[in-house]
């Protein structure tokens, strides 16, 4: 094994085994452990609770961490970038469909294009805040507000009486299984991308611990 190999092989080693635990414990969570009392049968998955944890979502704070850096510095960056962006889209979402209900999009356009200008604009406070993090905080909410039948824009987008459960096929993921209020949708986010901030402070040191250290001379 060369020595770039031997470099990178811890990282990727840990980052694989925490990627599968993490798949393991969030699909469980959201399917299976914390679901709405009696709709977890024998060989089905259950219905979530608003509260659930978005597998994909820890993956992109998960790349940000490494991507502003992979350090101590790196992880408050994220953080802010997660307060910040997801935030702004709990603040867009009922913006958007009260200006424009379905089937009309443009309120939604009106308000993404607002905020993307704010939150463009926050970089003159200083080199602290990092936008290219913050966009897509931003942007995973929107995406699991799309994923889980846009509540408050499309009719019957979620039906929190039934613990988040969609009310026809199509009105979100897994055929309407996954329809959630929109003020859970941005709470998950942020929950599940300080899990993914986690999962790479965790990665980092981990893979600095299992890293050969140069001998020396």
């Amino acid at each position: 094994m060369g020595a770039r190999a031997k470099a990178i092989f811890p990282l990727a080693l840990v980052i694989g085994v925490l990627s599968y635990l993490w798949t393991e414990f969030s699909l469980n969570f959201t399917f299976h452990w914390v679901t709405v009392s009696g709709t977890d049968l024998p060989g089905a998955v259950g219905v979530p609770q608003n509260f659930h944890l978005i597998l994909p979502t820890a993956f992109i704070s998960w790349g940000l961490f490494f991507a502003a850096g992979g350090d101590n510095a790196a992880f408050g960056k994220i953080f802010l970038a997660a307060v910040f962006g997801t935030v702004a889209a709990l603040v867009t979402i009922p913006l958007a469909y009260k200006s424009a209900a379905f089937p009309d999009f443009w309120g939604i356009a009106l308000w993404v294009g607002v905020f993307a200008f704010i939150l463009v604009m926050i970089l003159i406070a200083g080199d602290w805040y990092y936008v290219a993090g913050t966009f897509p905080c931003f942007a995973a909410v929107f995406l699991w507000w799309v994923a889980t039948g846009m509540d408050g824009w499309a009719p019957l987008g979620a039906d929190a009486a039934n613990g988040g459960a969609g009310g026809a096929t199509g009105l979100g993921a897994f055929g309407g299984l996954v329809s959630t209020p929109w003020a859970w949708v941005w709470f998950d986010t942020f929950v599940t991308l300080v899990c993914g901030l986690i999962l790479g402070i965790v990665s980092g040191k981990l893979a600095a611990l299992l890293t050969p250290k140069p001998k020396e001379a």
